[in-house]
């Protein structure tokens, strides 16, 4: 038990991610992972992804290359809902580690994802830890898999406390939105985006938000939607765009202003009042 099989030779971003989320949610141990297509060998393992021709959650089996199965996962995807659907982790979660990430495996390995020219998606970044000659032995592919793996697992960790974080955070946000107003002043630097656009916040009246950043504060648009994120609903002074220190300084007449992005989204300054002086200019224009 605790066993994970998939099969040796190549291998691709769906099953060491399958074999990582196993892992990471404590459902198999890191030294009875075994890379074979030997079919005894595979039936000895509680779970199997990538290989033998079965998709039946109930018996731990998650291939998606048999004719039978015409769905849209590959054994990444797979895996992550068996996850879900046995309690192994929360909707929430579920649809973070989705979105963020497993769609995009499913769809590299389906054969539907578009490549764009200058951009590596996650799937080419874990197979990037293949070895770079193919005439390779059997043991440097299999440690170049679990190079992989922990590499994937990593990763993994970092978006699960990423989410857990941000969803700590969300209480914070529900009261700052209630109540109302063209800004949301935090006292703290928090992950407020997201749950901003979860609790509503696309009909929410706030234009920008005001909060520390580092030993600073900022000043940033508000984005209309989750997905137009260097969009702004207002944007700040066109005479501010491109601006730092002495020349915004001198054009926004505030003496603690430091930093305006070009795109007119996000403003750097010195203090809190500061950040309100910047607000109120940006609000009457």
């Amino acid at each position: 038990m605790r066993s994970f099989g998939t099969h040796d030779g190549s291998f691709h971003a769906d099953e060491v991610t399958a074999c990582s989320l196993l892992l990471l949610f404590g459902r198999v141990d890191r030294d009875k992972i075994f890379r074979t297509r030997d079919p005894e060998m595979l039936a000895r393992c509680e779970y199997v992804c990538d290989v033998g021709g079965v998709y039946d959650p109930l018996r731990k089996r998650f291939d998606h290359h048999q004719a039978e199965y015409r769905g849209p996962l590959s054994s990444a995807g797979m895996v992550l809902l068996y996850l879900k659907e046995n309690a192994l982790i929360d909707s929430h979660l579920y649809d973070g580690l989705n979105k963020s990430l497993i769609l995009g495996v499913d769809a590299h390995d389906n054969g539907v994802s578009k490549l764009e020219v200058g951009t590596a998606s996650f799937s080419n970044v874990v197979s990037n830890f293949l070895p770079i000659e193919y005439d390779v032995t059997r043991e440097e592919m299999d440690q170049a898999f679990f190079t992989a793996v922990d590499f994937v697992v990593g990763h993994l960790d970092r978006l699960k406390k990423r989410f857990a974080y941000t969803k700590a955070c969300e209480a914070l946000v529900r009261d700052k939105m209630k109540e109302g107003g063209q800004v949301l002043l935090f006292e703290e630097s928090l992950p407020w985006m997201e749950n901003f656009f979860e609790l509503g916040g696309e009909v929410h009246p706030a234009q920008f938000v005001i909060m520390p950043a580092g030993k600073h504060w900022k000043l940033r648009g508000i984005p209309p939607s989750l997905n137009e994120r260097m969009k702004v609903r207002k944007a700040l002074p066109e005479a501010w765009a491109g601006l730092q220190d002495e020349e915004l300084k001198k054009v926004s007449g505030i003496s603690g202003a430091i930093f305006c992005h070009k795109g007119r989204f996000i403003s750097i300054w010195e203090t809190r009042e500061d950040a309100l002086k910047a607000l109120y200019i940006a609000l009457k224009r």
